[in-house]
């Protein structure tokens, strides 16, 4: 079972969305690993039952690496590989741009690009606790509503976004180039530039275009026979040649290749492990 669903009100501003999964069914061999795309966000993760998440460093790793039971994966601009052959119950959070903060008690910057596990910023004693009041819970409707009763006591008081953070997110929303949203905000691209790395993890070009690839991607669901010089077009990339170089750097795949792997959810692809001596 895998629920979805947004938050209560008094977090909508710093969180997109809840979820949670109750972990059943191991992949088979040929969806064991997932290629998980950036969204220009910051993920906070509780995988229960002491199995931890495990990523590679590339699709010929065939040990990878654990990075913990309770982590945020930080805004990134590339994609990584994760393990799905050992499922857990897991509740998570996809954090809204520039709420690390509010949320995580730190700026998004130093976590950018990394998995971080969370008793780093919350403490080994809290940490455990969470874990086992979520473990508890007997559904995970049960455990997501913990959850988030849990992010709302966790709230900073009287804690707002950047505000010239979120007048830039707005303006990138509305395809305004950086140096106008600069000169609008009356301030320095370079100020800017720093305030928006360290409150979102990525430079203002950088989250531009990976929200641009999330546009695309969705463009490209909700109409699979699109041609990619369409597609290109619709998504202001100058050309099909220019779209597949963001798709080979913020995916690791062509178009093409995109389309065969067929994902259920855009930025979750599906791939085979690596026979066990490492070959393909």
């Amino acid at each position: 079972m895998y629920l979805r669903r947004p938050p209560s009100a008094p977090l909508r501003p710093f969180v997109e969305c809840l979820w949670a999964s109750d972990g059943s069914g191991a992949a088979p061999p040929e969806r064991a690993r997932e290629l998980v795309l950036p969204t220009g966000s910051l993920h906070l993760v509780f995988r229960l039952g002491g199995e931890p998440l495990r990523v590679f460093r590339d699709p010929g790793d065939s040990l990878g690496e654990s990075v913990g039971c309770a982590l945020v994966g930080g805004a990134r601009a590339a994609p990584y590989l994760k393990d799905l052959s050992r499922p857990a119950p897991s509740v998570g959070a996809l954090l809204r741009p520039g709420a690390a903060a509010a949320l995580l008690g730190v700026p998004a910057g130093p976590l950018s690009h990394a998995h971080t596990p969370l008793a780093l910023l919350w403490g080994e004693a809290a940490v455990a606790e969470i874990g086992e009041r979520l473990a508890a819970r007997p559904t995970p409707a049960a455990r997501l509503a913990l959850f988030e009763a849990l992010l709302l006591a966790r709230l900073a008081p009287l804690r707002r976004l950047d505000a010239l953070v979120a007048e830039a997110l707005a303006g990138f929303r509305g395809l305004r180039p950086v140096g106008r949203v600069a000169r609008e905000a009356g301030v320095s691209e370079r100020h800017l530039s720093r305030r928006f790395g360290e409150a979102v993890g990525l430079s203002p070009r950088s989250w531009c275009r990976v929200r641009r690839f999330g546009l695309a991607l969705e463009r490209l669901a909700a109409t699979p026979g699109l041609a990619l010089a369409e597609l290109a077009a619709a998504e202001g990339y100058a050309d099909q040649a220019h779209l597949t170089r963001e798709f080979q750097a913020l995916a690791g795949l062509t178009p093409g290749a995109y389309r065969r792997a067929a994902p259920a959810e855009t930025r979750h692809v599906p791939l085979q492990a690596p026979a066990p001596d490492g070959g393909a």
